[in-house]
C-alpha cells in the first residue's frame, strides 16, 4: 500500500479513537451527574439503571474498539498494516475503508466466521 493511503488510514484511525474517547468522557460525566439524582419512584429508578447499564455496555464495546485501533496503529508503525494475518495477502482497500481495523481479507474472514458457526453447533 502506498504511503499516502497508509497516512489516510492512520489519520482516520486517530480521528475515530479521539471521537470514542470524547464520548467516553461525556458518558463518565453524565453518569456522575445522574448519580446525584436518584429517583424516588421505583419504576423511574429501574428505567434509569437499565439505561445506564445499556450505555455502559456500549462503552465497553467501544473500549475494545479503542484497543483494536491501538493495535492497528502499531501495525502501521511496523509496516504490516493492510496485510491479512491469515494468508499474508493485501486486504482490499474497500474493506479497510469500511473497517479500518480489519486484520483479515474478506475471503479469510468468511472462512473464520464459517468455522466459528460450525463450532457453535
Amino acid at each position: 500500500m502506498d504511503p499516502k493511503k497508509i497516512e489516510f488510514f492512520r489519520k482516520l484511525l486517530i480521528k475515530q479513537k479521539e471521537e470514542l474517547l470524547k464520548q467516553a468522557r461525556q458518558t463518565l460525566s453524565s453518569l456522575t451527574q445522574e448519580g446525584a439524582e436518584i429517583p424516588a419512584d421505583l419504576a423511574d429508578r429501574a428505567s434509569l439503571e437499565t439505561n445506564r447499564e445499556f450505555l455502559l455496555r456500549i462503552r465497553d464495546r467501544e473500549r475494545k474498539l479503542i484497543a483494536k485501533i491501538d493495535q492497528t496503529l502499531k501495525k502501521i508503525e511496523n509496516g504490516t498494516y493492510g496485510i491479512c494475518e491469515q494468508c499474508g495477502q493485501e486486504i482490499e482497500e474497500e474493506r479497510l475503508k469500511a473497517r479500518p481495523v480489519a486484520s483479515f481479507c474478506i475471503k479469510c474472514k468468511r472462512k473464520l466466521e464459517t468455522m466459528e458457526k460450525l463450532q457453535r453447533r
